[in-house]
């Protein structure tokens, strides 16, 4: 295919056994149209013998199309092209969807901004959708993410410049993150080999920047909205792109009736019952692709037959099945944090209650640069999901608060808020909260988490949104919020100073105290959000 512009893009054309007229399935691939994202789809071929034209796409800079690959710059218009292109093919009936997780789902979005009157479905996968949240999560940098995602652009590129000694750097720093750098979130290799990526670019780029909504959905969600498409959103709840997926999901879902999420208990790949520490049984074990061919089905054939179970399937991970919601709930719950003033020095101290305390009190994290709290899991841990975090929780700069064993099961679904009275000793600190099951045997596993960067800190109340949840806690369980000053790797150390994180020399952090109050005057609480019928008994 060639662009507008000259630009070459090279595709893998797929096509079903038995000559005839068929709908378009379009994937615009960054890394590699040879791997057509089968690390969690079925191949193509497979796609193709259910009655689909397949095109698997290299997008401009990467596998063997020509041009340079830069994030979003041009995947409005050159998707565009795409599907038009797709859609006259010969044997194409002149319908196209598109399909892909990841990146793949963000210039699926992208595309659909642009002119190509021909698209008439979108099946997105765990993929941005406001790229400052993209690289930004709360004003903190996503820095192992960035990072990691980082090395495997640049390497790719090195390879296509044929630079041996550029890409053996990468590949070997792809094991084992260069974060030992003067300055971590700006590692000395991506500085050296910066020319043959944007990562450095982003890096560089702050949060507040005009130039995330040049490259974003967000920026044309009324053009999008207005095309009517139906859509399928997939996602996980241990997927750094869930925030977004739900996100994308809610800007959307009211444009075509026909629009899904489905969100499973997945890290970003591989799609399967294993996670982490933990088997979520057969069902979580998803035939994601009869899925999309159903989806499909009924958005590019017509054939009869309308989405099951729901317009959103959330699979519960105290249950371990999926359970069906029109929407996802929004009553809340308020459980208040108290303890004795040690609950960083004991786990056990602090209590999470739908009781205010009559007491005043007040909790200490000491946050020390030297030995910052560690990723235990989540969406960047080694290995991610859920994973046992009671080490973690017993550190002496991590505060627990935890509810009473439960006398009854409890749906907990929905966005977690946390509301804290706070101060600090520093002009700036950082927020980590993860909210985890604990078992009866003290096994403690997350089921949500938030971060924020607060780059200008005064005593007040602060808000965090954590991220969307499916989880039954069951009967004898306990319900834990762990506080922390820091999330390394998965973010920088804010230096303490006030200074940016990303680019601040570790040699200027510095030891940061912050102050958690509790009590009537200043009720620092946890707003859970709760499904059908569920509460805690005071």
């Amino acid at each position: 295919m060639m662009l507008k512009d000259g630009t070459r893009l090279d595709a893998d054309v797929y096509r079903p056994a038995v000559p005839g007229s068929y709908p378009v399935l379009l994937q615009r691939q960054a890394y590699s149209r040879r791997i057509a994202c089968s690390i969690c789809y079925a191949h193509p071929a497979w796609y193709a013998s259910h009655g689909y034209m397949v095109v698997v796409q290299d997008v401009r800079g990467r596998g063997t199309s020509e041009g340079t690959f830069r994030p979003g710059e041009t995947e409005v218009e050159d998707g565009a092209e795409a599907v038009e292109w797709a859609a006259r093919l010969d044997g194409a009936n002149g319908d196209v969807a598109m399909y892909g997780f990841s990146y793949q789902a963000y210039n699926q979005l992208l595309a659909a901004a642009g002119d190509c009157p021909s698209l008439k479905a979108l099946a997105p996968a765990m993929g941005p959708w406001n790229p400052a949240h993209w690289v930004y999560e709360n004003g903190a940098l996503q820095m192992k993410h960035m990072i990691d995602w980082g090395i495997q652009i640049t390497a790719e590129a090195a390879r296509r410049a044929g630079d041996d000694e550029a890409f053996s750097a990468l590949q070997a720093a792809s094991a084992n993150l260069p974060l030992s750098g003067p300055v971590t979130a700006m590692p000395q290799l991506l500085q050296k080999y910066r020319r043959y990526s944007h990562v450095m670019d982003w890096l560089e780029t702050p949060v507040d920047s005009p130039y995330w909504d040049r490259i974003s959905p967000v920026k044309s969600v009324e053009a999008i909205r207005a095309r009517h498409l139906p859509m399928l959103f997939v996602g996980g709840w241990f997927d750094p792109f869930l925030p977004a997926t739900v996100e994308a999901y809610r800007a959307l879902a009211t444009s075509n009736s026909d629009t899904k999420l489905i969100v499973g208990p997945w890290i970003h790949f591989p799609w399967t019952r294993k996670v982490g520490a933990v088997d979520f049984g057969p069902e979580a074990q998803r035939n994601v692709d009869l899925d999309h061919i159903q989806f499909f089905d009924r958005a590019l054939k017509g054939l009869p037959g309308k989405a099951e179970h729901g317009r959103i399937e959330l699979f519960d991970m105290g249950l371990k099945t999926w359970r069906p919601y029109d929407q996802l709930p929004d009553r809340t719950h308020p459980l208040f944090l108290s303890g004795t003033g040690r609950t960083s020095m004991d786990s056990q101290d602090g209590v999470l209650s739908p009781q205010q305390s009559t007491q005043e009190n007040v909790e200490h994290i000491v946050h020390d640069p030297w030995r910052p709290a560690p990723t235990v899991g989540g969406y960047y841990g080694a290995p991610m999901g859920p994973v046992d975090r009671r080490v973690a929780d017993e550190r002496g700069d991590v505060l627990t608060f935890t509810t009473e064993t439960l006398e009854q099961a409890m749906e907990v679904v929905g966005e977690p808020e946390v509301e804290l009275d706070l101060s600090c000793d520093r002009p700036s600190f950082d927020l980590s909260c993860i909210l985890s099951v604990v078992k009866p045997d003290e096994m403690t596993l997350q089921i949500s988490s938030g971060y924020a960067h607060y780059r200008n800190a005064a005593p007040g109340r602060y808000r965090l949104t954590l991220a969307a949840t499916c989880a039954t806690l069951n009967k004898g369980e306990r319900l834990r919020l762990s506080i922390a000053g820091a999330d390394y790797p998965a973010y920088p150390v804010n230096p303490g100073t006030g200074e940016d994180p990303v680019i601040s020399p570790k040699t200027h952090a510095v030891v940061t105290t912050i102050a958690v109050w509790h009590g009537p005057s200043c009720p620092s609480l946890l707003r859970l959000p709760l499904g059908r019928g569920g509460e805690i008994a005071k």
